[in-house]
């Protein structure tokens, strides 16, 4: 195994330190992509939430219709119910 330099010289540094910017470059376009999946992902959710939120308006509206024909039906049982009882005691009675 080759021993380690104990000194750098000045070309060798300026080669080093070309090296070392030109990682970064690179590093920078990877996470230039990496920023542009996440903006699509980003405007994904966005719609995800969008559609989530007009389900739930559905969802209330159905949930309003249901709670007010149980009571529609509710409240026609009831007076059938009474029709007939003031028939059972006109007839009786």
């Amino acid at each position: 195994m080759e021993a380690m330099r104990q000194s750098w010289t000045d070309e060798r540094l300026d080669d080093f330190s070309g090296q070392v910017w030109r990682r970064f470059d690179e590093i920078d376009r990877r996470f230039e992509g990496v920023d542009r999946r996440f903006d699509e992902v980003d405007r994904r959710l966005d719609d995800i939430d969008r559609r989530l939120d007009r389900l739930e308006d559905r969802m209330d509206d159905l949930g309003r219709t249901i709670h007010r024909t149980m009571l529609q039906l509710g409240g026609g049982m009831i007076a059938t119910l009474a029709i007939g009882l003031i028939g059972v005691i006109v007839t009786n009675g």
